[in-house]
């Protein structure tokens, strides 16, 4: 079962892995999004406009990128 807390109500480890989760959710979409606009469109799987959509998903999208997207 989900409990909803407030920020307020959370302890202070809970929202430091908040703060972390989320700095390293910002990062892994930046890093996507630089690492698309720099390769070459032949080093993609796919199509650069797709890949751009998919790394705003959460946390899936740029880990998919990063698997699945880039050739080697």
């Amino acid at each position: 079962m989900v409990i909803n807390k407030k920020w307020s109500e959370l302890s202070t480890r809970g929202r430091c892995l908040v703060a972390a989760a989320g700095v390293i959710e910002v990062t892994l979409l930046l890093a996507a999004l630089i690492d698309l606009k720099r390769r070459p469109a032949d080093e993609i799987r796919g199509s650069k406009r797709m890949w751009t959509a998919l790394a705003f998903v959460n946390l899936f999208g740029p880990i998919a990128y990063f698997t699945y997207g880039r050739r080697r």
